[in-house]
């Protein structure tokens, strides 16, 4: 014989959002992880830019060349170093494609002004001349 009463009252259904936490998790991880692989190739060399006030005012366009010289006097292009004859060929390329190409130049503030000079002047015997030296945003700015 059951002697307990009927509740009238019903009970607030829960909903049960463990199974989306999850997966908003796994997604979270994998867009973090997605990044910092898409940003490997300009951040694998190290190099210690100088600093610019209007530093972050330009952005990159997808089919622009990066070359980075450090501070030693290595060239790299795409995160493979580079000898003057190879830059020059490299760039001669672009320049056919289009010589519009931006060119950026992050160059090593203790790089001699030799090197960079010298990734110019490739740039210039190639055909590109639309160049821009990359620097970080100074401190005080």
């Amino acid at each position: 014989m059951n002697l307990r009463t009927q509740d009238t009252e019903l009970e607030e259904p829960m909903l049960n959002l463990t199974a989306m936490t999850d997966v908003v998790f796994n997604l979270l991880v994998f867009f973090m992880c997605a990044t910092t692989f898409f940003h490997a190739v300009e951040t694998e060399i190290d190099v210690n830019l100088p600093n610019a006030e209007s530093a972050g005012a330009l952005e990159r366009p997808p089919e622009e060349i990066v070359i980075t010289v450090r501070a030693d006097g290595a060239v790299y292009v795409s995160g493979e170093v580079r000898q003057h004859a190879d830059l020059v060929e490299l760039l001669r390329a672009a320049a056919q494609n289009d010589p519009e190409t931006p060119v950026t130049i992050r160059g090593d503030r203790q790089a001699e002004h030799q090197s960079i000079v010298s990734v110019m002047d490739a740039c210039g015997v190639a055909g590109l001349f639309n160049l821009a030296v990359g620097t970080t945003e100074s401190e005080e700015g």
